[in-house]
């Protein structure tokens, strides 16, 4: 008989979001005439760039006709995009990369859930606590994070983000073979500098430790002392793999894009200690299973990198960058505290009165009909909070201040 994956097992019943939409959907029901304002869910909501779209016209006309017609594309993704990405997302900052080091894809979430392939079962993990869902789920699916237990999994080394820590996380206090950091945080919306970053791939490279890093909002950053990739660390090509994606940046949560820098001085180890290139295995593994990203969806992603793209997304950035700026200044106005906001675009709200995060949701879904994401589905850390994010539309975003303005005491 064919068995199962066991480890498939282990997973909660459902994904955090899909429990989201079924309290929504039940609130629909019974209130049928109430207007929602979703703040939870970080999906986008204004179109893609112009530049982006005409680039994308473009291709599409060309698969029209025979001499201009893309079958398969490579599997690591087209020279044009890889070289716009290298160019203006590293070379830019003062880091180099080889073309054959970047890897398009279909999204960061896809990639971060499939890095795990190249690793063994028993590597030892450690997270920032609250975590992306993602990080968890795929180490639970691949067998290393032990069991379940008062909402922490035993094998799984948690690091504290807290308000009492300022959400900066303190090294391990045990050596961890796999860390995943995402800066700025998902979902807390704060950052690390420069020097604490340097903690952290100092101690990858004192422990032959891998560090997978999570980008997506490096373009919301709005400090210019807040590094946007780990390669602007000194040693970080030799322990980190970097994830980008396409999808907050330039709106593409529908169309799907993004891409993995795997250095080609990054190795991990066999039992005996021999070193192996993980650019190698990836790039094995993606030739395997994955066909690429489609060309006319790359097309669009090198226009977001031309001049006029790059005005464009700015400006879209700036648009959620600027709801961001208005619920943090009403949020505090109605004498909430909040975190984050400043250099992402989600907001971390400490819920009042001690309320715990799933109360909270409730009541402000079924008193003033707006939706987060409660905290707590992110990991034991996130008890107590709520995250917002700043990509509703912007007489949305107001309305929802206004709301909440007139419902807190």
């Amino acid at each position: 008989m064919a068995l199962v994956n066991e480890h498939f097992l282990k997973l909660q019943s459902s994904y955090l979001f899909s429990d989201i939409a079924k309290k929504v959907n039940s609130f629909k029901v019974t209130h049928p005439r109430e207007k929602i304002i979703r703040m939870g869910i970080g999906d986008v909501t204004q179109p893609l760039p112009p530049a982006a779209i005409e680039a994308m016209h473009k291709a599409v006309e060309e698969l029209a006709h025979k001499d201009t017609f893309h079958g398969y594309g490579p599997e690591q993704g087209y020279p044009f995009l890889i070289d716009a990405i290298i160019k203006n997302d590293y070379a830019s900052r003062g880091v180099y990369l080889e073309p054959s080091e970047v890897f398009v894809s279909d999204g960061a979430k896809s990639d971060t859930g499939n890095i795990g392939d190249m690793l063994r079962h028993d590597n030892s993990i450690g997270v920032t606590d609250p975590v992306y869902p993602v990080y968890i789920d795929s180490n639970v699916m691949s067998g290393r994070t032990g069991v379940l237990e008062d909402g922490k999994w035993s094998d799984v080394v948690y690091i504290p983000c807290t308000e009492e820590n300022n959400f900066i996380p303190s090294l391990p206090d045990r050596r961890v073979d796999i860390i995943y950091l995402c800066y700025p945080n998902n979902p807390t919306g704060t950052t690390l500098s420069r020097e604490e970053l340097k903690k952290w791939v100092n101690y990858a490279l004192a422990n032959d430790a891998i560090i997978m890093y999570d980008s997506a909002y490096e373009a919301y950053i709005q400090d210019p002392d807040i590094p946007h990739s780990i390669y602007e660390i000194k040693g970080a090509k030799k322990v980190a793999i970097e994830f980008r994606s396409f999808s907050k940046t330039a709106g593409f949560t529908g169309v799907r894009c993004g891409y993995t820098v795997v250095p080609k001085e990054l190795n991990a180890f066999t039992l005996s200690g021999e070193p192996v290139s993980l650019n190698k295995l990836w790039n094995r593994r993606q030739s395997t299973k994955f066909n690429g990203t489609s060309y006319i969806t790359q097309r669009g992603a090198e226009a977001i990198y031309t001049p006029e793209g790059k005005r464009q997304v700015k400006e879209t950035i700036d648009y959620y960058m600027t709801n961001a700026r208005i619920m943090e200044e009403g949020l505090r106005a109605c004498g909430l505290k909040v975190y984050g906001g400043t250099n992402a675009p989600y907001l971390w709200l400490k819920t009042p009165d001690g309320l715990s995060s799933w109360k909270f949701f409730d009541k402000l879904l079924y008193e003033v009909s707006i939706v987060g994401t409660p905290g707590v589905g992110f990991g034991p850390s996130g008890e107590g909070y709520l995250r917002l994010t700043a990509f509703g539309d912007r007489d949305d975003t107001l309305e929802a201040i206004e709301r909440l303005r007139k419902w807190l005491p």
